[in-house]
This record gives structure tokens, C-alpha cells and sequence, in this order.
């Protein structure tokens, strides 16, 4: 597969993942190069990286959850082939998965919205509600009775490729994964999240590599200018995340919410300010007539509203509010 081809089949989303690799698992002493990996795909291209790192997100959460392998075992015995992953924990009020427990695992009803490579993945990890009314993770065979993949819930053209459609099940097989509330609770989901901000860096790279590639050919004062924001911004962004990986894995048991809060908030400003900067001094050429940035101007804005923006700040604040200030948080 090219590298700059986003899936858009089985086969193609298999070739990227072979391609790239399984990453080293977050909080194994090597939560950066895992990092560096989600960023080198997402700077090929935004939606590939969606899929991606979705598969790798599942692995490293059945790693936490189910640490002697059942559900992958479960999984590989359903395909001729490696399963291929998502997870899809999206709970908006609109769309809700019940299950109910049986002898053998417990059987998915209801509508599941966000399901990014619902047409291409194999299983998925799933949040539902259970009989007591808690959100609980199970992992389900897209082939298995009752599941539908649905045309309906996406009509973005940006990150149109993910394919984030809505999926169906009526009484579909399901295997619990952790106990209820694990998958919140544990101490990845972390982890994961501040890889999400490794990913938004990445695909922020090329538009940075266009803005400097045209100034290192002829400078002009005020694109200068524009450059050198975009440099500190990223600069700083690729420091935080270098430090919070190294904290992750001196501490892999840790509560990393505020390490993720403020890595998430520093890489979508960084991007942000690649994308305005970029275009303030390259003018409409990259919309216009560079297809792979006019691709990644359609897609890196949809991308970066994983980010809950204000409500993620102020849940990074009630974090830091809580530090000892005897801690000083902000020493050099």
C-alpha cells in the first residue's frame, strides 16, 4: 500500500498494520517509540491513523484487561486470519448498546454511533450498559449473528475514509472484557488518550514540513514569522510528550490523567496553529492545488475534535488544582 493511502478496504487497513507494525505496549519502557510510530503514520496520512490506532489501542487494552489472552484466543478461532481491531466507546445519548449476561458471554442489542472501519475491522471492543445499568467493555465478532454494519451517522467529508458509521446488534455475541467500569478505571485508559495527542503532532508534521520547504526557497518576512510560531508551538508540544512518555513508564501504574489532559490540549493548539499558520502564509495553494494537504485540511480539523476542548481544559485544571502547591508543579 503507498504511503499515502488511506484504507479503504480489508485487505488495505491489513497491509497497513503489517506495514507499521505492532507497537511496544504504553508503560513498557517504551511508551515514545510507541509514540513515534502513532506519529509517523499519522503524518502518511490522518484517516489511516484513525484505524490504526484503534487496532493498537485494542491490543494494548486487552493486554490491561485480559492478560492471558482468552478474548484474542476467542477471536483468532472465528477468522482464517490476525483479527483486525476497534474499539468504539462512544456513548452519546442517542445511540446505546444493553447487554445481557449469559453461560457463554453476554449478547449486545441497541446501536453503537462513532464506529470508525466498522466495513473493514473484524471485532471490536465495545462499551454497553449491563443489567445493573453500569458501562462495562466487551468484545464482539463483526461477522457474528445480529451484527450490522450501517451506510448511516456519517456524512463528513473530512476523515471520510475511517468510514465512523453506525453498527447494530440484535442479541449479538459478546465476550465481557474486565469487570465493569475497567476499562475507564484502569490505568491506560490513560495512557491511551496521551497517545491520541502523539497522532495529532504527526499529522500536523507535513503541513509544517510544506510552510518550511516554501520559506527555505524564498523567505518572506511575515511567512518567517509565521514559521517560527508554528516551531515553537510543535517544539513544545514534542517536549511535553517526550517527558510525559518517560513519566509513563516510571510510573505505568500512575494516574496519568493530567499528564494526558495537558499533552491532548498542547497538540491540538500545536496543530491548530500549523494549520492557520500554514495557510496565512502559503495563501489558497495548499487547499487548492496540493491534493495531500488539501486532504489533510479536510482531515486533521473532524480529527482533532476527539478533543473535548473546554471541558478537557477545565478537567486539567481541577487535576493541577488538586496538586500540593509545595509540589510546585511549574519548577524548572
Amino acid at each position: 500500500m503507498p504511503p499515502s493511502a488511506a484504507p479503504d478496504s480489508a485487505a488495505s487497513l491489513r497491509a497497513l498494520i503489517r506495514q507499521a507494525g505492532d507497537p511496544p505496549l504504553p508503560g513498557s519502557g517504551r511508551t515514545l517509540e510507541r509514540w513515534r510510530i502513532l506519529a509517523d503514520v499519522a503524518a502518511r496520512d490522518v484517516a489511516a491513523i484513525k484505524l490504526y490506532e484503534g487496532h493498537t489501542d485494542a491490543l494494548a487494552i486487552l493486554a490491561e484487561l485480559d492478560p492471558d489472552g482468552r478474548v484474542e484466543r476467542l477471536a483468532r478461532a472465528q477468522i482464517d486470519d490476525t483479527p483486525v481491531w476497534g474499539v468504539w466507546a462512544a456513548q452519546p445519548p442517542n445511540a446505546r448498546v444493553d447487554g445481557v449476561a449469559g453461560k457463554e458471554g453476554v449478547t449486545l442489542t441497541g446501536r453503537k454511533a462513532w464506529c470508525s472501519g466498522a466495513a473493514w475491522v473484524t471485532h471490536a471492543l465495545v462499551t454497553y450498559f449491563n443489567e445493573a445499568g453500569d458501562a462495562a467493555l466487551a468484545a464482539v465478532h463483526l461477522g457474528g449473528a445480529g451484527a450490522r454494519v450501517t451506510n448511516e451517522g456519517w456524512h463528513a467529508v473530512g476523515m471520510a475514509a475511517t468510514g465512523s458509521v453506525d453498527v447494530c446488534f440484535d442479541a449479538t455475541p459478546a465476550w465481557p472484557v474486565g469487570a465493569a467500569g475497567a476499562y475507564v478505571a484502569r490505568p491506560g485508559f490513560w495512557h491511551g488518550g496521551a497517545g491520541i495527542a502523539a497522532c495529532w503532532y504527526g499529522a500536523a508534521l507535513p503541513v509544517l514540513h510544506a510552510l518550511a520547504a516554501a520559506q527555505a526557497r524564498r523567505g518572506e518576512p511575515h511567512a518567517l514569522a509565521h514559521l517560527g510560531r508554528a516551531d515553537v508551538a510543535m517544539q513544545q508540544t514534542a517536549a511535553l510528550l517526550r517527558e510525559a512518555a518517560h513519566a509513563i513508564d516510571a510510573d505505568p501504574l500512575g494516574d496519568a490523567q493530567v499528564l494526558a489532559l495537558r499533552v491532548r490540549a498542547a497538540a491540538e493548539a500545536a496543530a491548530l496553529g500549523v494549520l492557520d499558520a500554514a495557510g496565512k502564509a502559503l495563501g489558497p495553494a495548499p487547499f487548492c492545488r496540493d491534493a495531500a494537504l488539501a486532504r489533510r485540511y479536510a482531515d486533521l480539523p473532524v480529527f482533532l475534535r476527539q478533543s473535548h476542548a473546554e471541558r478537557d481544559l477545565a478537567q486539567l485544571g481541577q487535576g493541577v488544582a488538586q496538586v500540593s502547591l509545595a509540589e510546585d508543579p511549574w519548577r524548572l
